[in-house]
């Protein structure tokens, strides 16, 4: 596998860390948590669960091990730097100052081992003047502008169903670790990484940030290409109240679907390009939607050859037959669901382990 050989040391929590480590972890990379004696990472107490384990921990966690140690004592902080003397990598997601203090900072690990990568997991990064805020991943999208495009049809900000920080910021650590073991394999040294939430979000944003950057204004979200101002970028609601997402502008998805409504006069003004003139062509659309159920509408999209998208339940994505058939849910010996690793490489695919591992349940193994 890939990662076979790499250990990595996670003392990161909820979100951001654990979604990096996990993908090193079923790419074959040992990822030994260490968490709070005190109840661990809070995700183990997060939603429902199954077996043991909530689900929110075990989609996280899943194939790593656990040590619980207790890092203000003097025996825990000396165990996790004897730790540190072997491992590849080290994740960590407390607030910037924390991991210095309790003496298990960039400068004290790297004492141990000069060849470890250390990467730090924060909201506002590790300088700045928002250095020492306490965030999570709304307030971080809301200070990075993202939310101030992502708005509902009463034009007021709206809550994204996926934490968009977090995942970003998670796998922009993923790739600096990554450049970062490469970089070692030349000059043996390890580095130090820091991941800020805010600027991950702030990456993100590229292709929303021309009217921003070029002339210094607030896009209005609802005249952008991606954001509301195109017809064939929006969704539609159906006779049996189900919703098809229309998912491309280009020309040719355009005329062959206004051209099969008989609605060709309809085509210049999609050509235009995103803005306000298009809602003529929203009001057309969103009313022959309205008329037949969502099954004819995506046979007939399929047909046409239209890109576009079924606004599916969480239950109903699960069971897509095409996630199904790319193994990205599967069961294991228990029967419990686990969502399948997304980097699929054709040689050394990921193997996931499906168990979760109980708060401190490798000490005794692991800690010297």
């Amino acid at each position: 596998m890939k990662l076979g050989g790499i250990t990595v040391l996670d003392l990161s929590t909820f979100l951001p860390g654990p979604y990096l480590t996990l993908a090193m972890a079923d790419h074959g990379a040992q990822v030994i948590k260490v968490e709070n004696p005190d109840g661990g990472d809070p995700g183990r107490h997060i939603g429902p669960s199954e077996l043991g384990h909530t689900v929110f921990f075990r989609n996280l966690n899943r194939g790593k091990r656990s040590i619980a140690l207790d890092l203000k004592t003097p025996e825990g902080r000396e165990a996790l730097l004897k730790l540190c003397e072997t491992a590849d990598v080290f994740i960590e997601s407390f607030r910037p100052g924390v991991m210095d203090r309790l003496g298990v900072g960039y400068d004290q690990v790297k004492e141990r081992n000069p060849a470890i990568i250390y990467c730090s997991i924060s909201a506002y990064g590790q300088d700045g003047p928002y250095r020492d805020r306490p965030a999570h991943d709304l307030g971080v999208e809301a200070q990075a502008g993202l939310l101030s495009m992502t708005l509902g049809e009463d034009d007021r900000p709206a809550l994204p169903g996926v934490p968009v920080a977090d995942l970003l910021a998670g796998l922009q650590g993923l790739a600096g670790v990554l450049m970062a073991l490469y970089r070692r394999q030349a000059t043996g040294l390890g580095d130090y990484l820091d991941i800020g939430m805010h600027d991950a979000v702030l990456a993100g944003c590229l292709n929303i940030l021309g009217p921003a950057m070029a002339e210094s204004r607030q896009p209005v979200a609802k005249h952008e290409r991606t954001t509301g101002g195109s017809a064939f970028y929006r969704t539609y609601e159906t006779r049996d109240g189900r919703f098809i997402a229309l998912a491309g502008q280009e020309p040719k998805f355009v005329r062959a679907l206004l051209e099969a409504l008989g609605r060709q006069d309809l085509i210049p003004l999609c050509e235009r390009g995103p803005g306000p003139h298009q809602q003529p062509v929203v009001d057309v659309l969103a009313a022959h939607f309205k008329r037949l159920d969502l099954a004819y509408w995506d046979e007939l999209l399929q047909q046409l050859n239209i890109c576009y998208g079924v606004v599916k339940s969480l239950p109903e994505a699960l069971d897509d037959p095409n996630i199904v058939s790319r193994q990205m849910v599967w069961r294991d010996s228990s029967g419990l669901r686990h969502i399948g690793n997304p980097i699929r490489f054709r040689n050394e695919p990921a193997q996931p382990h499906p168990e979760a591992p109980l708060l401190g349940a490798d000490n005794e193994r692991l800690v010297k």
